[in-house]
């Protein structure tokens, strides 16, 4: 890998011909330092790195060098951020809370439930529990209602259930205006896109239909994946539409051609939540097996976020950097979203009276200002948490020896 003029990336295999470096007569046994950085030896034989570098390299078979540059591994320091509390709690449905959706003013907030039925909470009265948080009860879905949606420039609430039905509410009647028909099965998901007016829904019947909100005509069928499509997110540049689906793939498709662009298959479980922060181009999955982040553009693999051992059912990220996993075991996991830095393991308490398997989390989300996290919970309630105010740099230090030594593990671990 060469030595200081080699200019090598670290741990990168630096490979030449005799004839590349021009030394003429290499003897059997004799070991050259080109003026490039390469590395001529004999397979086995140990050498000195040029250039005032410690990392020797041993030479593998066939007269290669291999630098070892474990202690070159960058290791980045994750930016503090304070632990989350319990805030408030709402026990308003009679089934579990399945799906969350902020107004695009952050006045209001609406949940959706197994009783069917989707309610409409005022933000700032169910932050402090006052008893007239609820504003407004919608009845008409005849199954669990799994993907919720205000959009930011009709008065309209988008929902869908397991029912297949996908219907747009006018706020200002509270009526049903429209209905989506076309999905085979339940839908488990729910996105508009950001600029156009569409609606795009992920369901069990394996595939995403792309819906025209004013038409009620369907655009396009991403079909594709062999199960569920559980996990949706839609953005402005191509890859317009990711989908994350129940077979642990996920696809990134080309909303013009109504084509899949890329397959990422890297998760080994059903990718059941995918989140996407507002101030880069990336985005996350989440499965029982990792938390995976990608490149947004051309889906590029970047990072694992490993220690959240159990089914990831909801994630959501603020405009802080904090990364919220939230499981079908009630754990809840903090994370740096830049560094993957995991700074808080917490769980969820179930509510007095109810068992202790009822300590799932469906959905999360954040308000718009990001100082508030929603959970909805398999309990039946609705649970606001926000940062510990108390907390400081001080009472709750980073664990920069456990990160360290997680960076470096993580260094060596091959795939």
């Amino acid at each position: 890998g060469g030595g200081g003029g080699g200019g090598g990336v670290a741990g990168q295999i630096v490979l030449h011909r005799e004839v590349d470096l021009g030394i003429a007569g290499v003897g059997g046994g004799a070991a050259a330092a080109a003026a490039g950085g390469g590395v001529l030896a004999l397979p086995g034989q140990k050498v000195r790195a040029v250039g005032g570098d410690d990392a020797s390299g041993t030479v593998r078979p066939g007269g290669i060098l291999v630098k070892s540059s474990a202690d070159a591994t960058k290791i980045l320091t994750p930016k503090w951020h304070a632990p989350w509390r319990l805030n408030t709690v709402l026990s308003s449905h009679l089934g579990w809370v399945r799906s969350i959706a902020f107004d695009p003013t952050n006045d209001m907030f609406a949940t959706g439930g197994a009783d069917r039925v989707i309610k409409i909470f005022d933000l700032a009265k169910a932050c402090v529990g006052a008893p007239d948080a609820l504003k407004l009860t919608l009845t008409g879905h005849i199954s669990p209602v799994r993907g919720l949606a205000f959009s930011p420039r009709h008065p309209y609430l988008f929902s869908a259930g397991e029912d297949k039905q996908v219907k747009c509410w006018d706020l200002e009647t509270n009526q049903v205006v429209r209905h989506y028909h076309g999905h085979l099965s339940g839908v488990f998901a729910l996105k508009l896109h950001p600029t156009l007016d569409l609606l795009v829904t992920g369901g069990r019947d394996a595939v995403a239909r792309v819906w025209d909100m004013r038409t009620k005509h369907q655009v396009h069928c991403l079909t594709g994946h062999d199960n569920t499509v559980g996990a949706l997110l839609t953005k402005t540049t191509d890859p317009q539409i990711i989908t994350g689906s129940y077979d642990s793939t996920i696809k990134l498709w080309d909303l013009a051609a109504g084509k899949c662009m890329t397959t990422l298959t890297h998760h080994k479980k059903s990718v059941r939540a995918l989140a996407m922060p507002s101030f880069e181009n990336t985005f996350v999955s989440g499965a029982a097996d990792t938390l995976k982040k990608w490149q947004g553009r051309d889906g590029r693999f970047i990072k694992n976020m490993t220690g959240h051992k159990a089914v990831v059912n909801a994630l959501a990220v603020n405009d802080d950097g904090v990364l919220m996993s939230a499981a079908d075991n009630g754990t809840m996991n903090f994370w740096d979203y830049s560094t993957g830095y995991n700074f808080q393991k917490t769980e969820t308490v179930a509510q007095p009276g109810s068992l202790d398997s009822e300590n799932g989390i469906y959905a999360a989300e954040f308000d718009l200002t990001g100082t508030r996290l929603i959970t909805c919970e398999a309990d039946k309630s609705i649970k606001i948490w926000k940062e510990d105010e108390e907390a400081s740099e001080l009472s709750h230090p980073t664990d920069m020896a456990g990160w360290r030594k997680k960076c470096l593990a993580e260094a060596k671990q091959r795939y």
